[in-house]
């Protein structure tokens, strides 16, 4: 079982580091950027997910997800999610109440790591906290010794390109998109590699 000790993390915008365990309204606060974020002042705090966290994080993903309308079915249920935190680690933004409100997950493949499933409720969408959450997957990647990060992007979300290229990513090429439930009739969709050096 891997470690759960306390790690730094780093904003992705705002390069002062963040400690688990610290909120986003003190790191913030240092900042001087509550405004432009966006982020309201309620505190939040990171922190790697737990087996009992995984009923409260399906519905707030699938409810993320519910743009992604070409593929029948729900993004994640309690089987795969179970299974994607056997491979990797999920790291949850939860607010002071204990609410979740984004998640992300990160797995480490020899030098590189992999960023997939973020997922921000929708409520709290549009605020910077799904940038905040990939630079704390970056760091969390680079302290497992990576190098370098890779994401798939889904051809079938154009939108979200320019987003990953925003964050720093670039495309390097396309793969076979398999996903965990069969497309809506007559879509075609593929995967659009990105990469970032970390």
């Amino acid at each position: 079982m891997r470690s759960r000790s306390v790690r730094r993390f780093e904003g992705q915008f705002h390069q002062a580091p963040l400690f688990l365990g610290e909120t986003v309204k003190d790191w913030l606060r240092r900042e001087k950027s509550m405004d432009r974020v966006g982020i309201n002042a309620s505190p939040l705090q990171i922190r790697l997910a737990t087996d009992a966290d995984r009923a409260r994080l399906v519905p707030m993903i699938n409810s993320a997800f519910e743009v992604e309308g070409f593929i029948e079915g729900t993004r994640t249920d309690d089987e795969r999610l179970a299974a994607m935190m056997q491979n990797g680690d999920i790291l949850v933004a939860e607010d002071g109440a204990g609410s979740l409100l984004a998640c992300i997950y990160t797995e480490v493949r020899g030098a590189r790591g992999y960023l997939g499933m973020l997922a921000v409720d929708p409520a709290s969408q549009g605020t910077g906290l799904g940038g905040w959450l990939v630079g704390a997957a970056e760091d969390h990647l680079r302290r497992q010794g990576c190098e370098a990060v890779d994401i798939n992007v889904l051809s079938m979300r154009p939108e979200l390109v320019p987003i990953y290229r925003k964050f720093g990513y670039g495309e390097i090429g396309t793969e076979k998109f398999y996903p965990s439930r069969p497309l809506k009739a007559g879509i075609e969709c593929h995967c659009i590699v990105m990469s970032k050096q970390i």
